[in-house]
């Protein structure tokens, strides 16, 4: 597990310090960036996840075909992905108007909402970087080459950083292009990732072991398979982040102090919950690849050996929210006259990093779950649990705190922690019902039969 899961949370971690130092750059800025950067970025995330999930839900296919010996199916699904990756492109951006309007309603003050423009505008020109980088390291991680997905994701964010610092502040001969600078610098980086995947999928070794370049066409049986087994992980993702975007955006109507301190909150959140997210795809990767082989019982032992690592990572990084708040908002304390007061935050702030530090073990367990049973296909019931928990009780609940009765961040944080809890709990409980364990998800062709050839290659049998 470590073997697979490591580069993943280095890889994970790496994005989240890029995220977290662009978010850092925008509020040294001004105080208006970096209340716009997270509603708009958000937002654009939401309209692109998708068909980032659909497209990477190849990652799951690799994994199996991997585990059942099949290196050409692994190339074919990995093509399928790209195909959907590419006609996403002009669907995502026929979706601009929604997110305008979503802007618009959203309530937040003029200065604010001109910058979310300014930054949402730009992440959706570029997003097919997105989908076609999910796509793509699908190849590496689902046979369980983490490594490269490592290498790619780490490149590209620090080709970010650096052209966040240049272009956000006017550095090195580039012109000061402020909260539109870190939009262009994250769209810039985000194809060298992709590209350096293009380039090792098509190396003669690739070519001549997996026939890379032997299976670019649309297969159609395969397809329908892919989008049958990825639309509803898919829908998931789009509507669980569809209901953090707009938690994020009700959040503004909170007034400003409100919105930055969550906002910074949130940004720091980010240090814990990407690597934990490469705990979780480390449970997808190595269920799809123990369920191609027909070993249930190691998939299981796999989710549970995430599950405790995930945890002990999360129980330290949340003893820092909980001892050195103020530590975590000087980060963000601006240069300028509309410079951010730290002193004025930190009063909301604390609690907001104390309840992160509670609901963190849980999300872990929660993301964990979800992982192995998406691994294994049962991506139905993630969906629809997740949408009865996220729409139905936790949007529902937060529209009632922050519109209706106005109870205020603290209180619309609370509910967040109950949100986080209940959605851990059905997942657990899904997974040790073992419904999962009977999915098949390849096509009945594909042997099921324990001592298939390249499981020695893999590392998973002696």
């Amino acid at each position: 597990m470590l073997r697979v899961a490591y580069p993943l949370i280095i890889s994970m971690g790496s994005f989240t310090v890029m995220q977290f130092v662009d978010r850092m750059f925008l509020s040294w800025y001004s105080a208006t960036a970096i209340q716009a950067a997270l509603p708009a970025g958000i937002l654009s995330f939401t309209l692109i996840c998708l068909f980032m999930a659909l497209a990477g839900y190849a990652n799951t296919f690799v994994a199996q075909y991997h585990g059942a010996g099949d290196r050409a199916g692994c190339s074919r699904a990995t093509v399928q992905g790209v195909i959907l990756a590419v006609l996403s492109w002009p669907v995502m951006l026929a979706l601009m108007p929604a997110g305008w309007w979503l802007l618009r309603v959203s309530g937040h003050a003029p200065a604010v909402y001109e910058a979310e423009l300014q930054y949402f505008n730009v992440l959706m020109l570029g997003s097919v970087t997105t989908p076609l980088g999910a796509a793509l390291s699908s190849f590496f991680t689902g046979r369980g080459d983490t490594l490269t997905n490592m290498y790619a994701h780490v490149a590209g964010n620090l080709v970010n950083v650096v052209l966040d610092y240049a272009l956000i502040f006017g550095r090195w001969g580039f012109p000061e292009m402020g909260i539109r600078g870190a939009a262009v610098a994250t769209v810039i980086a985000g194809f060298i990732a992709p590209a350096i995947f293009i380039t090792i999928f098509f190396r003669p070794r690739m070519r001549a072991e997996y026939g890379t370049a032997e299976h670019l066409g649309l297969d159609l049986p395969l397809m329908r398979r892919l989008i049958r087994f990825g639309l509803p992980s898919a829908v998931h993702l789009l509507l669980d982040v569809g209901s953090f975007s707009l938690f994020v955006l009700l959040i503004g109507r909170l007034g400003e102090v409100a919105l930055a301190a969550s906002n910074i909150a949130l940004a720091v959140n980010g240090l814990a919950f990407m690597p934990l997210l490469g705990f979780a795809m480390a449970a997808t990767i190595l269920v799809g690849q123990y369920q191609g082989k027909g070993e249930s019982a190691t998939a299981e032992r796999a989710t549970w050996t995430c599950m405790k690592l995930g945890w002990l990572y999360m129980l330290l990084i949340g003893a820092t929210f909980v001892f050195f708040p103020r530590g975590y908002f000087m980060l963000f304390s601006g240069r300028g006259t509309d410079a951010l007061d730290v002193n004025e935050l930190l009063p909301v702030g604390r609690y907001l990093l104390l309840m992160m530090a509670i609901w963190g073990m849980v999300d872990g367990a929660s993301l964990v779950f979800s992982g192995a049973l998406k691994g294994a296909g049962d991506t139905r019931f993630v969906m629809v649990y997740s949408v009865i928990i996220a729409w139905g009780v936790w949007i529902t609940g937060e529209y009632l705190i922050i519109a209706v009765f106005k109870l205020g961040v603290v209180a619309a944080w609370i509910w967040l922690t109950i949100y986080v809890f209940l959605l851990a709990a059905g997942f657990f409980l899904r997974f040790i019902a073992g419904r999962w364990k009977s999915i098949q998800l390849l096509e009945p062709s594909v042997p099921l039969t324990p001592d298939r050839p390249g499981a020695e290659a893999l590392g998973l049998v002696e």
